[in-house]
């Protein structure tokens, strides 16, 4: 067995917002990867975007930076618990992790999360505090708590010894020492070199390529991104795919590219511990292994955790239909979701009994949404329906459900209406502490049916001073029904154009989420109902014109502004009864059944 000394393959791993894509920023400036004038965007990682956007890392991205005669290749991961896949996948392709943690927040959810998956690979953790120099940073006290949470995650000895550098992504600076307030990223670098392993393998054995991601190209077509995991690999090489249902085919390797700052550049060969990208390579999926004609051995890939919420997408059939979208039929939608499975590996799509209906599984709400808002962005068009959580039978045939860990940070005052809320969503509490700043940290382990629906309601009951994080925790016996939505909807009466004053009598009945001047069609939801049921209102309606005049009566009618909802509002907001309407220029609410007459026939029925 050799190893590569000049080498080091490391991902870096942590909690949503924690600032990992900040410090990749730093660790690229500072190699020199830049030129002096060159003009690099704040988190040049996050290239797409929804990732810009909103702020957050959604998909796994490689670089790579030199430091010294050694060349670090560094992997960028999501920190949102919903797309765990992309960061279970990726830990395949390096040798090291580093655990990035805030300095305030201490271990989130989603620490728990990768760490777990890291330490069950046997990866060696590098633990860095980052965010020193925030108000309020407790770098001693997050050290034990990441203590306590790596005994109890089953660490072995050497990974309990893990190194620690204090860092500040922001301003560039890393150190052994927590005090420090100034310097740049050359102790991160040490670190790195010192305590991440290097590729150990057979440099001169035959070639075997895992293949951990997948990326296209309009000119090249699918280009598979992996590990070379023995050795060498060569332009124009034939090869043989062993495949993920265990079949084996003749292949050639058209071009070979590595990763070199924020660029893939072509190269005449790669060896072991090289992460490559190679072209040429039909039907390529992810999991599947490249061989040597003479040595077809497969490797094992990891495996990737169960999808625990699913959605029907279903083509768009409300009188507004094919008016905006490019893409409508249930062919269009059939290609576009099976495509995404290729590259999505948590995510599943089933066929239905119906020809025009899907259902797509994935690991939760925004996993979900955000494939949703990429497809009305390319030009689709099309209905969903609201989440639903996947449920097993275990041996003795008892219901499973999903459960999730939850955390939350609130001021102390809001603490009793949140208890109330989750104890009526079957949450249970398992921690409870106050922080110096005088927020209280609660953990809960609460069904994912129960978080459905629960965030808009927390923001209002906290007047938006609370965080909440969770991440999925396992699955645990039913815990019993939950209400999901009390309120009922404001549903259109008749098709057309809402007015001022149809708006002005409706906003009497609850609160809109429309202005005047929409066009709306009857069975479509315009607002929500303070009752338990669904209100039939006339926004369409206009004032009659007479010549009788008196004072005051014509003065400007005044409308309440409306409560626009976000795409992750709207999936919360809807009952089983109901969809949401998506298309590229409008997210709309609307009734399965758009008849007035037949929603209530359907009613008398079930009573």
């Amino acid at each position: 067995m050799a190893k590569r000394e000049n080498l080091r393959n490391v991902a870096i791993i942590a909690h949503v917002d924690h600032g990992k894509t900040t410090l990749v920023d730093q660790m690229l400036r500072q190699s020199g990867i830049f030129r002096e004038n060159e003009q690099v965007a704040e988190r040049v990682m996050d290239s797409g975007d929804l990732e810009r956007e909103r702020g957050i890392t959604i998909l796994a991205k490689n670089t790579a930076v030199k430091y010294g005669d050694t060349k670090i290749n560094i992997v960028d991961t999501p920190g949102h618990a919903d797309f765990g896949g992309e960061v279970e996948r990726i830990l395949t392709m390096v040798d090291g992790v580093l655990l990035l943690v805030d300095a305030f927040e201490g271990c989130m959810p989603q620490t728990r999360f990768v760490l777990k998956k890291a330490l069950g690979l046997g990866k060696k953790p590098l633990v860095v505090i980052n965010k020193i120099d925030r108000p309020g940073a407790r770098p001693a006290e997050v050290i034990d708590e990441l203590l306590d949470l790596f005994i109890e995650l089953g660490a072995d000895e050497d990974q309990l010894e893990f190194p620690v550098i204090y860092a500040s992504g922001r301003d560039g600076y890393s150190s052994a020492d927590p005090d420090a307030r100034e310097g740049d990223m050359t102790p991160l670098f040490e670190a790195i070199l010192q305590h991440v392993p290097a590729p150990e393998g057979e440099l001169d054995g035959p070639l075997q390529i895992l293949f951990s991601n997948i990326d296209y190209d309009d000119y090249v077509g699918r280009i598979g991104i992996g590990r070379v995991e023995r050795g060498r690999v060569r332009n124009g090489q034939p090869v043989v795919l062993c495949r993920a249902d265990g079949t084996t085919r003749a292949e050639r390797i058209g071009k070979l590219y590595q990763f070199e700052g924020l660029k893939r550049v072509e190269h005449e060969s790669a060896g072991l511990g090289d992460l490559v990208a190679v072209t040429g390579i039909t039907d390529l999926n992810i999991g599947e292994t490249a061989c040597d004609p003479e040595h077809p051995d497969a490797l094992p890939f990891v495996r990737i955790d169960e999808p625990t919420i699913s959605m029907i997408f279903q083509v768009n059939n409300s009188p507004f239909a094919g008016r905006e979208g490019k893409f409508v039929t249930s062919r269009n939608l059939r290609d576009r979701l099976f495509k995404e499975v290729e590259t999505n590996v948590s995510m599943r799509v089933k066929e239905t009994d119906t020809t025009d209906a899907f259902e797509v599984s994935g690991r939760g709400e925004l996993h979900l949404s955000i494939l949703i808002e990429t497809m009305r962005r390319e030009g689709f068009e099309f209905a969903v329906s609201c989440p639903r959580v996947i449920f097993k039978k275990d041996e003795k045939g008892r219901t499973l459900e999903p459960v999730e860990l939850l955390m939350i940070e609130v001021p102390e005052q809001y603490v009793g209406p949140v208890m109330e809320k989750l104890g009526a969503r079957r949450a249970e509490i398992v921690n409870m502490g106050t922080r110096d700043t005088g927020m209280s940290h609660l953990e809960f382990r609460i069904p994912s049916r129960g978080l459905m629906g629960y965030r808009q309601i927390f923001l209002t009951d906290t007047n938006g001073n609370g965080i909440m994080n969770s991440v999925f925790d396992g699955y645990e016996p039913y815990r019993g029904d939950i209400p999901r939505r009390v309120q009922g909807s404001l549903v259109v009466f008749e098709t057309g154009e809402t007015s001022t004053y149809g708006l002005y009598n409706a906003q009497e009945r609850g609160t809109l989420f429309i202005g005047p001047g929409v066009p709306v069609y009857e069975g479509m939801i315009v607002g929500e109902s303070p009752r338990d049921e669904d209100i039939a209102v006339n926004v369409c309606k206009k004032k009659h014109v007479t010549n009788t005049r008196a004072s005051g009566s014509d003065d400007a009618l005044r409308l309440t502004p409306p409560t626009v909802l976000s795409l992750e509002q709207s999936l919360e907001f809807i009952n089983e009864d109901e969809l949401v309407e998506i298309t590229p220029q409008n997210i709309r609410l609307r009734k399965i059944t758009l008849s007035r007459e037949q929603r209530m026939k359907q009613q008398s029925k079930k009573k």
